[in-house]
Protein backbone atom coordinates (compact mmCIF):
# COMPACT_ATOMS: atom_id res chain seq x y z
CA UNK A 1 0.00 0.00 0.00
CA UNK A 2 2.65 2.28 1.03
CA UNK A 3 4.39 1.79 -2.43
CA UNK A 4 1.96 1.29 -4.75
CA UNK A 5 -0.47 3.82 -3.21
CA UNK A 6 0.80 6.54 -1.24
CA UNK A 7 3.64 6.95 -2.81
CA UNK A 8 2.70 5.65 -6.73
CA UNK A 9 3.26 9.41 -8.36
CA UNK A 10 7.11 9.30 -6.71
CA UNK A 11 8.18 5.86 -7.64
CA UNK A 12 6.51 6.39 -11.20
CA UNK A 13 8.17 9.94 -11.65
CA UNK A 14 11.68 8.11 -10.50
CA UNK A 15 10.97 5.58 -13.45
CA UNK A 16 10.39 7.85 -15.87
CA UNK A 17 13.86 9.44 -15.25
CA UNK A 18 15.45 6.39 -15.18
CA UNK A 19 14.40 5.29 -19.05
CA UNK A 20 13.98 8.24 -20.39
CA UNK A 21 16.74 10.68 -20.84
CA UNK A 22 16.90 14.32 -22.95
CA UNK A 23 20.62 14.54 -24.73
CA UNK A 24 21.65 17.31 -26.66
CA UNK A 25 22.48 18.41 -29.95
CA UNK A 26 25.45 19.98 -31.07
CA UNK A 27 24.26 22.84 -33.89
CA UNK A 28 26.23 22.88 -36.95
CA UNK A 29 28.78 25.93 -36.90
CA UNK A 30 28.53 28.86 -39.29
CA UNK A 31 30.17 29.57 -42.29
CA UNK A 32 32.99 32.04 -42.75
CA UNK A 33 33.09 34.02 -45.83
CA UNK A 34 35.00 36.22 -47.81
CA UNK A 35 32.97 39.42 -49.19
CA UNK A 36 33.19 37.77 -52.84
CA UNK A 37 31.17 35.12 -51.16
CA UNK A 38 34.42 32.15 -51.22
CA UNK A 39 34.06 29.92 -48.36
CA UNK A 40 36.95 30.26 -45.78
CA UNK A 41 35.62 28.50 -43.18
CA UNK A 42 33.15 25.55 -43.68
CA UNK A 43 31.75 22.37 -42.11
CA UNK A 44 32.86 19.38 -44.13
CA UNK A 45 31.65 15.56 -44.00
CA UNK A 46 34.45 13.58 -41.77
CA UNK A 47 34.72 10.33 -40.74
CA UNK A 48 35.86 9.17 -37.82
CA UNK A 49 36.95 5.75 -36.34
CA UNK A 50 35.12 4.38 -33.40
CA UNK A 51 35.33 1.17 -30.77
CA UNK A 52 32.45 0.02 -28.28
CA UNK A 53 34.86 -1.12 -25.17
CA UNK A 54 32.30 -4.11 -24.58
CA UNK A 55 33.05 -5.47 -28.26
CA UNK A 56 37.06 -5.55 -28.24
CA UNK A 57 38.66 -8.54 -26.47
CA UNK A 58 42.09 -6.60 -26.17
CA UNK A 59 42.42 -2.84 -26.36
CA UNK A 60 46.40 -3.00 -26.50
CA UNK A 61 46.00 -5.81 -29.80
CA UNK A 62 43.09 -4.22 -31.15
CA UNK A 63 45.43 -0.53 -31.08
CA UNK A 64 48.58 -2.21 -32.24
CA UNK A 65 46.91 -4.06 -35.45
CA UNK A 66 44.84 -1.23 -36.48
CA UNK A 67 48.13 0.91 -36.46
CA UNK A 68 49.28 -0.78 -39.11
CA UNK A 69 46.52 0.57 -41.51
CA UNK A 70 46.12 3.57 -39.88
CA UNK A 71 48.28 6.39 -38.12
CA UNK A 72 47.77 5.45 -34.35
CA UNK A 73 51.65 6.89 -32.85
CA UNK A 74 52.67 4.59 -29.34
CA UNK A 75 51.98 8.12 -27.26
CA UNK A 76 48.22 7.96 -28.73
CA UNK A 77 47.66 4.38 -28.01
CA UNK A 78 48.75 4.28 -24.18
CA UNK A 79 45.85 7.23 -24.33
CA UNK A 80 43.11 5.61 -25.98
CA UNK A 81 43.50 2.83 -23.69
CA UNK A 82 43.15 4.36 -21.03
CA UNK A 83 39.69 6.40 -22.10
CA UNK A 84 38.66 2.79 -23.44
CA UNK A 85 39.03 1.63 -19.74
CA UNK A 86 37.51 4.70 -17.98
CA UNK A 87 34.41 4.76 -20.72
CA UNK A 88 31.00 2.90 -20.13
CA UNK A 89 31.08 -0.45 -22.15
CA UNK A 90 28.81 0.52 -24.51
CA UNK A 91 29.55 4.20 -25.81
CA UNK A 92 31.26 5.13 -28.78
CA UNK A 93 35.24 6.00 -28.29
CA UNK A 94 36.63 8.03 -30.77
CA UNK A 95 40.10 6.29 -31.57
CA UNK A 96 40.83 8.54 -34.58
CA UNK A 97 39.06 11.71 -36.09
CA UNK A 98 39.16 13.05 -39.35
CA UNK A 99 40.35 9.94 -41.39
CA UNK A 100 42.18 10.44 -44.82
CA UNK A 101 40.32 9.18 -48.07
CA UNK A 102 43.03 6.32 -48.18
CA UNK A 103 42.64 5.54 -44.51
CA UNK A 104 39.07 4.95 -45.12
CA UNK A 105 39.28 2.63 -47.85
CA UNK A 106 41.84 0.91 -45.96
CA UNK A 107 39.85 0.28 -43.13
CA UNK A 108 36.62 -0.31 -45.08
CA UNK A 109 38.22 -3.78 -46.80
CA UNK A 110 39.84 -4.63 -43.58
CA UNK A 111 36.85 -3.58 -41.48
CA UNK A 112 35.78 -7.06 -41.13
CA UNK A 113 38.72 -8.07 -38.99
CA UNK A 114 38.14 -5.22 -36.17
CA UNK A 115 34.92 -6.30 -34.39
CA UNK A 116 33.96 -3.59 -32.18
CA UNK A 117 35.45 -0.63 -34.67
CA UNK A 118 33.54 1.17 -36.72
CA UNK A 119 33.05 4.31 -38.89
CA UNK A 120 31.12 7.31 -37.78
CA UNK A 121 30.27 10.56 -40.24
CA UNK A 122 30.25 13.52 -38.77
CA UNK A 123 30.80 17.53 -39.86
CA UNK A 124 34.21 18.94 -38.82
CA UNK A 125 35.57 22.69 -39.58
CA UNK A 126 37.99 23.05 -42.75
CA UNK A 127 39.92 25.83 -43.75
CA UNK A 128 39.97 25.81 -48.13
CA UNK A 129 42.68 28.52 -47.85
CA UNK A 130 44.91 27.11 -45.23
CA UNK A 131 47.57 28.99 -43.86
CA UNK A 132 46.82 31.82 -46.52
CA UNK A 133 43.87 32.67 -44.03
CA UNK A 134 45.17 31.31 -40.53
CA UNK A 135 45.62 34.36 -38.42
CA UNK A 136 42.72 36.64 -39.49
CA UNK A 137 40.48 33.76 -39.83
CA UNK A 138 42.10 31.49 -36.41
CA UNK A 139 40.82 27.93 -36.14
CA UNK A 140 38.90 26.19 -33.38
CA UNK A 141 39.92 23.23 -31.47
CA UNK A 142 38.80 21.02 -28.47
CA UNK A 143 37.58 23.27 -25.47
CA UNK A 144 39.62 23.04 -22.20
CA UNK A 145 38.74 23.03 -18.87
CA UNK A 146 39.31 26.57 -18.23
CA UNK A 147 37.20 27.38 -21.37
CA UNK A 148 34.88 25.26 -19.57
CA UNK A 149 34.55 27.39 -17.02
CA UNK A 150 33.05 30.31 -18.96
CA UNK A 151 31.06 28.95 -21.34
CA UNK A 152 27.32 28.00 -21.45
CA UNK A 153 27.18 24.63 -20.07
CA UNK A 154 23.53 24.14 -21.44
CA UNK A 155 24.27 25.60 -25.08
CA UNK A 156 27.97 23.59 -25.14
CA UNK A 157 26.37 20.57 -24.09
CA UNK A 158 26.94 18.67 -26.85
CA UNK A 159 29.65 20.76 -28.42
CA UNK A 160 33.58 19.53 -28.69
CA UNK A 161 35.34 22.53 -30.15
CA UNK A 162 35.66 26.14 -30.22
CA UNK A 163 36.77 29.13 -31.35
CA UNK A 164 40.47 30.15 -30.08
CA UNK A 165 41.85 33.19 -32.21
CA UNK A 166 41.13 35.05 -34.81
CA UNK A 167 37.53 35.54 -36.22
CA UNK A 168 36.79 32.04 -35.12
CA UNK A 169 37.15 33.64 -31.57
CA UNK A 170 35.71 37.08 -31.85
CA UNK A 171 32.66 35.65 -33.29
CA UNK A 172 32.23 32.93 -31.16
CA UNK A 173 28.64 34.14 -29.98
CA UNK A 174 27.60 34.19 -33.47
CA UNK A 175 28.89 30.85 -35.25
CA UNK A 176 27.89 28.64 -32.45
CA UNK A 177 24.50 28.36 -33.10
CA UNK A 178 21.81 26.78 -30.17
CA UNK A 179 21.69 23.64 -28.81
CA UNK A 180 18.95 20.82 -30.21
CA UNK A 181 17.80 18.29 -28.01
CA UNK A 182 16.45 14.67 -28.43
CA UNK A 183 14.36 12.59 -26.23
CA UNK A 184 15.70 8.81 -25.91
CA UNK A 185 14.47 5.82 -24.24
CA UNK A 186 17.28 3.66 -22.35
CA UNK A 187 16.84 0.53 -20.70
CA UNK A 188 18.59 -0.60 -17.27
CA UNK A 189 22.17 -0.86 -19.12
CA UNK A 190 21.50 2.76 -20.42
CA UNK A 191 21.86 1.84 -23.38
CA UNK A 192 19.25 3.93 -25.91
CA UNK A 193 16.27 1.67 -27.41
CA UNK A 194 14.52 4.50 -29.47
CA UNK A 195 14.47 8.17 -29.92
CA UNK A 196 11.13 9.38 -28.66
CA UNK A 197 11.10 13.15 -29.83
CA UNK A 198 13.79 15.70 -31.55
CA UNK A 199 14.41 18.89 -31.16
CA UNK A 200 16.90 20.45 -34.13
CA UNK A 201 19.45 22.33 -33.14
CA UNK A 202 19.44 26.30 -34.68
CA UNK A 203 22.51 25.99 -36.93
CA UNK A 204 25.49 29.51 -36.03
CA UNK A 205 25.07 32.47 -38.16
CA UNK A 206 27.21 33.07 -40.94
CA UNK A 207 30.07 35.42 -41.04
CA UNK A 208 30.55 37.53 -44.20
CA UNK A 209 34.07 39.57 -43.88
CA UNK A 210 35.46 42.11 -45.86
CA UNK A 211 38.27 40.09 -46.89
CA UNK A 212 39.05 39.72 -51.00
CA UNK A 213 40.35 36.08 -51.22
CA UNK A 214 41.77 36.44 -54.60
CA UNK A 215 44.28 39.22 -52.99
CA UNK A 216 45.01 37.60 -49.80
CA UNK A 217 45.88 34.50 -51.79
CA UNK A 218 48.25 37.42 -54.09
CA UNK A 219 49.57 38.40 -50.79
CA UNK A 220 50.58 35.26 -48.93
CA UNK A 221 51.86 33.61 -52.64
CA UNK A 222 54.17 36.90 -53.00
CA UNK A 223 55.70 36.19 -49.36
CA UNK A 224 56.39 32.62 -50.00
CA UNK A 225 58.37 33.74 -53.07
CA UNK A 226 60.49 35.93 -50.49
CA UNK A 227 62.89 32.81 -50.01
CA UNK A 228 62.87 32.78 -46.33
CA UNK A 229 62.10 36.19 -45.41
CA UNK A 230 59.10 37.02 -42.86
CA UNK A 231 56.47 39.94 -42.63
CA UNK A 232 53.29 41.58 -42.69
CA UNK A 233 51.25 42.93 -45.32
CA UNK A 234 47.33 44.91 -44.61
CA UNK A 235 45.70 46.20 -47.47
CA UNK A 236 42.27 48.21 -46.71
CA UNK A 237 39.49 50.09 -47.81
CA UNK A 238 40.60 53.99 -47.33
CA UNK A 239 36.90 55.30 -46.91
CA UNK A 240 35.84 52.48 -44.77
CA UNK A 241 38.85 50.70 -43.01
CA UNK A 242 37.44 47.38 -44.49
CA UNK A 243 40.43 44.95 -44.78
CA UNK A 244 41.01 43.43 -47.85
CA UNK A 245 43.99 41.28 -47.07
CA UNK A 246 45.62 40.59 -43.74
CA UNK A 247 48.37 38.91 -44.20
CA UNK A 248 51.30 37.15 -41.48
CA UNK A 249 54.32 34.86 -42.99
CA UNK A 250 55.54 32.48 -42.10
CA UNK A 251 51.84 30.67 -41.35
CA UNK A 252 50.45 27.46 -40.42
CA UNK A 253 47.60 25.18 -41.33
CA UNK A 254 44.82 25.42 -38.74
CA UNK A 255 43.27 22.55 -40.20
CA UNK A 256 45.92 20.83 -38.17
CA UNK A 257 44.33 22.16 -35.05
CA UNK A 258 40.84 21.36 -35.21
CA UNK A 259 40.39 18.08 -34.57
CA UNK A 260 43.73 17.57 -32.20
CA UNK A 261 47.26 18.39 -33.08
CA UNK A 262 49.90 16.40 -32.72
CA UNK A 263 52.46 17.11 -29.90
CA UNK A 264 55.52 16.79 -32.46
CA UNK A 265 53.93 19.50 -35.07
CA UNK A 266 52.66 21.51 -32.14
CA UNK A 267 56.20 21.63 -30.63
CA UNK A 268 57.44 22.23 -34.21
CA UNK A 269 55.36 25.37 -34.56
CA UNK A 270 55.71 26.66 -31.26
CA UNK A 271 59.71 26.80 -30.67
CA UNK A 272 60.00 27.59 -34.68
CA UNK A 273 62.67 30.14 -34.90
CA UNK A 274 60.38 32.30 -37.70
CA UNK A 275 56.91 31.92 -35.52
CA UNK A 276 54.50 30.80 -37.92
CA UNK A 277 51.67 31.31 -34.84
CA UNK A 278 52.48 34.77 -34.30
CA UNK A 279 50.42 37.26 -35.72
CA UNK A 280 52.30 40.24 -37.07
CA UNK A 281 50.06 42.40 -38.65
CA UNK A 282 47.97 43.45 -35.29
CA UNK A 283 50.95 42.18 -32.56
CA UNK A 284 53.87 42.86 -34.62
CA UNK A 285 55.48 46.39 -33.51
CA UNK A 286 58.35 47.64 -35.54
CA UNK A 287 60.21 51.08 -35.49
CA UNK A 288 58.44 52.57 -38.88
CA UNK A 289 61.60 54.37 -40.14
CA UNK A 290 61.00 56.95 -43.17
CA UNK A 291 57.66 55.79 -43.65
CA UNK A 292 56.70 58.11 -41.28
CA UNK A 293 58.60 61.11 -43.15
CA UNK A 294 55.21 62.49 -44.39
CA UNK A 295 53.22 63.07 -41.43
CA UNK A 296 56.52 64.47 -40.11
CA UNK A 297 56.27 66.74 -43.03
CA UNK A 298 52.57 67.09 -42.77
CA UNK A 299 53.31 68.46 -38.44
CA UNK A 300 56.16 70.48 -39.91
CA UNK A 301 54.13 72.69 -42.70
CA UNK A 302 51.28 73.13 -40.42
CA UNK A 303 52.86 74.25 -37.63
CA UNK A 304 55.06 76.67 -39.87
CA UNK A 305 58.49 75.24 -38.77
CA UNK A 306 59.75 74.36 -42.06
CA UNK A 307 58.73 75.39 -45.49
CA UNK A 308 59.65 74.11 -48.99
CA UNK A 309 62.97 76.15 -48.93
CA UNK A 310 66.34 74.11 -49.49
CA UNK A 311 68.85 72.97 -46.80
CA UNK A 312 72.13 71.19 -47.34
CA UNK A 313 72.65 67.44 -46.40
CA UNK A 314 76.66 66.48 -46.24
CA UNK A 315 75.54 63.43 -45.79
CA UNK A 316 75.41 63.49 -41.45
CA UNK A 317 73.91 65.95 -39.05
CA UNK A 318 75.15 67.63 -35.43
CA UNK A 319 73.32 69.45 -32.60
CA UNK A 320 74.50 72.67 -31.90
CA UNK A 321 77.62 71.60 -29.40
CA UNK A 322 77.82 68.32 -29.72
CA UNK A 323 80.40 66.65 -32.01
CA UNK A 324 77.88 63.18 -32.26
CA UNK A 325 77.07 62.73 -35.64
CA UNK A 326 73.44 61.59 -37.01
CA UNK A 327 74.31 59.79 -40.16
CA UNK A 328 71.96 59.78 -43.12
CA UNK A 329 71.27 56.54 -45.08
CA UNK A 330 73.27 58.32 -48.25
CA UNK A 331 76.92 58.50 -47.18
CA UNK A 332 77.73 61.48 -49.60
CA UNK A 333 74.57 63.26 -48.66
CA UNK A 334 71.89 64.65 -50.99
CA UNK A 335 73.43 68.29 -51.03
CA UNK A 336 70.49 70.82 -51.80
CA UNK A 337 66.71 69.38 -51.03
CA UNK A 338 63.52 70.69 -49.95
CA UNK A 339 60.77 69.13 -48.65
CA UNK A 340 59.15 67.86 -51.48
CA UNK A 341 62.47 66.23 -52.51
CA UNK A 342 63.46 65.35 -48.88
CA UNK A 343 60.57 62.96 -49.29
CA UNK A 344 61.50 61.57 -52.43
CA UNK A 345 64.67 60.85 -51.97
CA UNK A 346 63.91 59.82 -48.19
CA UNK A 347 66.78 62.80 -46.71
CA UNK A 348 67.44 61.92 -43.25
CA UNK A 349 69.47 65.19 -42.52
CA UNK A 350 65.96 66.86 -43.40
CA UNK A 351 63.90 65.30 -41.63
CA UNK A 352 66.67 65.69 -38.61
CA UNK A 353 66.73 69.44 -38.83
CA UNK A 354 62.90 68.96 -38.97
CA UNK A 355 62.32 67.31 -36.16
CA UNK A 356 64.94 69.26 -33.91
CA UNK A 357 62.36 72.38 -34.70
CA UNK A 358 59.17 70.15 -33.80
CA UNK A 359 59.97 68.87 -31.22
CA UNK A 360 59.44 65.51 -29.73
CA UNK A 361 55.84 66.91 -27.80
CA UNK A 362 54.73 68.30 -31.25
CA UNK A 363 55.27 65.30 -33.38
CA UNK A 364 53.99 62.83 -30.82
CA UNK A 365 50.95 65.02 -30.94
CA UNK A 366 50.60 64.72 -34.94
CA UNK A 367 51.53 61.12 -34.64
CA UNK A 368 48.89 60.33 -32.10
CA UNK A 369 46.14 61.74 -34.47
CA UNK A 370 47.84 59.11 -37.11
CA UNK A 371 46.74 56.35 -34.80
CA UNK A 372 50.32 55.79 -33.45
CA UNK A 373 50.38 54.20 -29.45
CA UNK A 374 47.06 53.03 -29.47
CA UNK A 375 44.57 50.26 -30.73
CA UNK A 376 43.07 50.67 -33.65
CA UNK A 377 40.01 49.04 -32.27
CA UNK A 378 39.98 46.06 -35.33
CA UNK A 379 37.30 43.45 -34.44
CA UNK A 380 40.11 40.51 -33.96
CA UNK A 381 41.76 39.68 -30.80
CA UNK A 382 44.86 40.18 -29.25
CA UNK A 383 45.99 43.86 -31.09
CA UNK A 384 48.79 45.65 -29.19
CA UNK A 385 49.30 49.12 -29.27
CA UNK A 386 52.50 49.77 -30.35
CA UNK A 387 54.68 52.53 -29.01
CA UNK A 388 54.39 56.82 -28.97
CA UNK A 389 57.31 57.68 -26.97
CA UNK A 390 57.19 61.36 -25.30
CA UNK A 391 59.49 62.73 -22.47
CA UNK A 392 56.94 62.20 -20.24
CA UNK A 393 56.37 58.14 -21.46
CA UNK A 394 60.33 57.84 -20.70
CA UNK A 395 60.42 59.24 -17.35
CA UNK A 396 57.84 56.85 -16.47
CA UNK A 397 59.23 53.96 -18.07
CA UNK A 398 62.96 54.33 -18.12
CA UNK A 399 63.31 56.89 -15.24
CA UNK A 400 65.51 59.07 -17.47
CA UNK A 401 65.35 62.21 -18.71
CA UNK A 402 64.25 62.47 -22.87
CA UNK A 403 67.97 63.36 -24.87
CA UNK A 404 67.40 65.77 -28.17
CA UNK A 405 69.53 63.22 -29.97
CA UNK A 406 66.18 61.12 -29.47
CA UNK A 407 63.83 63.78 -31.29
CA UNK A 408 65.71 63.56 -34.25
CA UNK A 409 65.93 59.81 -34.51
CA UNK A 410 62.15 59.80 -33.49
CA UNK A 411 61.53 61.87 -36.89
CA UNK A 412 62.99 59.27 -39.09
CA UNK A 413 60.94 56.75 -37.19
CA UNK A 414 63.36 54.95 -35.02
CA UNK A 415 64.34 55.18 -31.36
CA UNK A 416 61.49 53.72 -29.43
CA UNK A 417 58.78 54.62 -31.62
CA UNK A 418 56.89 51.15 -32.93
CA UNK A 419 53.83 50.39 -34.82
CA UNK A 420 51.89 47.30 -35.93
CA UNK A 421 51.24 47.21 -39.86
CA UNK A 422 47.87 47.62 -39.13
CA UNK A 423 48.33 50.64 -37.46
CA UNK A 424 50.73 51.21 -40.57
CA UNK A 425 48.29 50.64 -42.94
CA UNK A 426 45.44 52.69 -41.04
CA UNK A 427 48.21 55.58 -41.24
CA UNK A 428 48.34 55.06 -44.85
CA UNK A 429 44.77 55.36 -45.07
CA UNK A 430 44.51 58.46 -43.08
CA UNK A 431 46.75 60.43 -45.64
CA UNK A 432 44.87 58.83 -48.63
CA UNK A 433 41.44 60.41 -47.20
CA UNK A 434 43.30 63.54 -46.11
CA UNK A 435 43.20 63.45 -42.50
CA UNK A 436 39.98 61.19 -41.89
CA UNK A 437 41.52 58.33 -40.01
CA UNK A 438 39.18 55.20 -40.76
CA UNK A 439 38.37 52.21 -38.22
CA UNK A 440 39.81 48.77 -39.17
CA UNK A 441 37.26 45.73 -39.25
CA UNK A 442 37.51 42.76 -40.91
CA UNK A 443 33.58 41.42 -40.10
CA UNK A 444 31.04 42.70 -42.89
CA UNK A 445 27.95 41.31 -42.04
CA UNK A 446 26.06 38.48 -40.08
CA UNK A 447 23.82 36.41 -42.58
CA UNK A 448 21.40 35.16 -39.90
CA UNK A 449 20.08 31.66 -40.64
CA UNK A 450 16.44 33.10 -40.63
CA UNK A 451 17.72 34.79 -44.03
CA UNK A 452 17.57 37.94 -42.56
CA UNK A 453 21.04 39.96 -43.02
CA UNK A 454 22.18 41.61 -39.87
CA UNK A 455 24.53 44.62 -41.50
CA UNK A 456 27.52 45.23 -39.68
CA UNK A 457 27.58 49.51 -39.45
CA UNK A 458 30.69 51.10 -39.69
CA UNK A 459 31.48 54.70 -39.48
CA UNK A 460 35.08 56.92 -39.70
CA UNK A 461 36.55 57.52 -36.53
CA UNK A 462 35.23 60.91 -35.61
CA UNK A 463 38.44 62.96 -35.07
CA UNK A 464 39.72 64.49 -37.90
CA UNK A 465 43.24 65.30 -38.03
CA UNK A 466 43.72 68.80 -37.67
CA UNK A 467 45.59 70.30 -40.31
CA UNK A 468 44.02 73.23 -41.65
CA UNK A 469 45.80 73.99 -45.06
CA UNK A 470 44.66 71.67 -47.95
CA UNK A 471 47.98 72.71 -49.93
CA UNK A 472 49.87 70.96 -47.18
CA UNK A 473 48.06 67.46 -48.06
CA UNK A 474 48.74 68.12 -51.72
CA UNK A 475 52.48 69.16 -51.37
CA UNK A 476 52.56 65.56 -49.26
CA UNK A 477 50.46 63.62 -51.76
CA UNK A 478 52.25 64.57 -54.73
CA UNK A 479 55.62 63.66 -53.12
CA UNK A 480 54.74 60.55 -52.16
CA UNK A 481 53.59 59.68 -55.90
CA UNK A 482 56.94 60.73 -57.05
CA UNK A 483 58.68 58.48 -54.74
CA UNK A 484 57.07 55.61 -56.95
CA UNK A 485 56.84 57.94 -60.29
CA UNK A 486 59.98 59.72 -61.05
CA UNK A 487 63.38 59.45 -61.91
CA UNK A 488 64.74 60.37 -58.44
CA UNK A 489 62.27 58.23 -56.41
CA UNK A 490 63.62 55.57 -54.24
CA UNK A 491 60.32 53.28 -55.00
CA UNK A 492 60.46 54.23 -58.95
CA UNK A 493 61.29 50.34 -59.88
CA UNK A 494 58.07 49.58 -58.41
CA UNK A 495 55.97 51.89 -59.99
CA UNK A 496 57.10 51.18 -63.74
CA UNK A 497 54.76 50.81 -66.12
CA UNK A 498 51.95 50.38 -62.93
CA UNK A 499 48.69 50.32 -64.78
CA UNK A 500 46.91 52.35 -62.13
CA UNK A 501 49.47 54.77 -60.39
CA UNK A 502 50.38 55.41 -56.42
CA UNK A 503 51.29 57.34 -53.86
CA UNK A 504 53.63 55.35 -51.96
CA UNK A 505 56.75 55.73 -48.89
CA UNK A 506 60.21 53.18 -48.77
CA UNK A 507 61.23 52.83 -45.08
CA UNK A 508 63.94 50.88 -43.25
CA UNK A 509 64.34 50.25 -39.95
CA UNK A 510 67.13 49.44 -37.80
CA UNK A 511 67.69 46.26 -35.97
CA UNK A 512 70.61 47.13 -34.00
CA UNK A 513 72.90 50.42 -33.01
CA UNK A 514 75.99 51.06 -35.55
CA UNK A 515 78.77 52.63 -33.93
CA UNK A 516 79.75 56.69 -34.53
CA UNK A 517 83.00 55.64 -37.02
CA UNK A 518 81.35 52.36 -37.85
CA UNK A 519 81.31 51.45 -41.41
CA UNK A 520 78.62 48.13 -42.05
CA UNK A 521 78.78 45.79 -45.02
CA UNK A 522 74.93 45.33 -45.01
CA UNK A 523 75.36 42.02 -47.48
CA UNK A 524 77.76 40.54 -44.82
CA UNK A 525 75.58 41.04 -42.12
CA UNK A 526 73.74 37.60 -40.38
CA UNK A 527 70.45 38.02 -41.51
CA UNK A 528 68.70 38.17 -38.09
CA UNK A 529 70.60 41.81 -37.88
CA UNK A 530 69.78 43.23 -41.51
CA UNK A 531 67.37 46.71 -41.55
CA UNK A 532 63.26 45.52 -41.64
CA UNK A 533 61.67 46.59 -44.86
CA UNK A 534 58.85 48.80 -44.99
CA UNK A 535 56.67 50.75 -47.79
CA UNK A 536 53.23 52.03 -47.74
CA UNK A 537 51.12 53.25 -50.27
CA UNK A 538 47.52 54.09 -51.42
CA UNK A 539 46.41 53.95 -55.13
CA UNK A 540 44.88 55.58 -57.13
CA UNK A 541 46.41 58.62 -56.00
CA UNK A 542 42.91 60.18 -56.51
CA UNK A 543 40.01 58.87 -54.97
CA UNK A 544 41.81 56.51 -53.77
CA UNK A 545 40.06 52.75 -53.15
CA UNK A 546 43.40 50.78 -51.84
CA UNK A 547 45.53 51.43 -49.04
CA UNK A 548 48.48 49.34 -47.82
CA UNK A 549 51.43 48.68 -45.36
CA UNK A 550 53.84 46.39 -45.98
CA UNK A 551 56.73 44.88 -43.75
CA UNK A 552 59.32 42.55 -44.67
CA UNK A 553 61.84 41.41 -41.15
CA UNK A 554 65.69 41.64 -42.36
CA UNK A 555 64.59 42.67 -45.73
CA UNK A 556 67.27 44.95 -46.05
CA UNK A 557 65.25 47.72 -48.26
CA UNK A 558 61.94 49.15 -48.78
CA UNK A 559 62.78 49.68 -52.07
CA UNK A 560 64.01 46.60 -53.29
CA UNK A 561 62.23 44.01 -51.36
CA UNK A 562 58.97 45.37 -49.77
CA UNK A 563 57.53 47.97 -52.62
CA UNK A 564 57.48 45.14 -55.21
CA UNK A 565 55.07 43.45 -53.17
CA UNK A 566 52.51 46.12 -52.97
CA UNK A 567 52.77 46.68 -56.68
CA UNK A 568 51.86 42.55 -57.24
CA UNK A 569 48.76 43.70 -54.84
CA UNK A 570 48.01 46.92 -56.81
CA UNK A 571 48.05 45.31 -60.12
CA UNK A 572 45.65 41.79 -58.54
CA UNK A 573 43.40 44.24 -57.21
CA UNK A 574 42.86 46.54 -60.49
CA UNK A 575 42.82 43.72 -62.75
CA UNK A 576 39.64 42.21 -60.64
CA UNK A 577 37.86 44.80 -61.92
CA UNK A 578 38.24 47.59 -59.81
CA UNK A 579 37.27 50.44 -61.15
CA UNK A 580 39.72 54.05 -61.59
CA UNK A 581 37.81 56.70 -60.90
CA UNK A 582 40.52 59.26 -61.09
Amino acid sequence: VFLQIINHQHFQTLSLENHIKVRPVAPPRGLILSQDGVPLAENRPSFSLVAVPEKLSNFDETLSSLAKIVELPQITRKELVEELKSSPSFANVVLKPDLTAKELSVFSVNGHLFPGVFVQAGLSRHYPFGEATAHVLGYVGKISEVEEKFVDKFNYAATLTIGKTGVEKSQENTLHGLVGEQTIEVNAQGRVLRVLERKPPVPGNDVILTLDSSLQQVAIDTFKNLEGLSGAVVAMEPTTGAILASVSYPSFDPNNFVNGISRDLFTQLTKSKSRPLFDRTIKGQYPPGSTIKPIVALSALEDGVSSVKKTNCPGWYSLRGDRHRYRCWEKDGHGKVGLKRAIVKSCDVYFYKTAEKLGIDKMSRTLRQFGFGMPTGIDLPGERAGLLPSPAWKRKNRGAPWYPGETLITGIGQGFLLATPLQLAQMTATLANNGYRPSPYVVQQIEGKNEIEIPIQKTLDSSLVSLIDSENWTLVTESMFDVVHSSEGTARGSGYGATVQFAGKTGTSQVFSIGQDEEIDEDSLPHHLKDHALFIAFSPVENPQIALAVVVEHGSSGSATAAPIARKLFDSFFAQGYQNNE
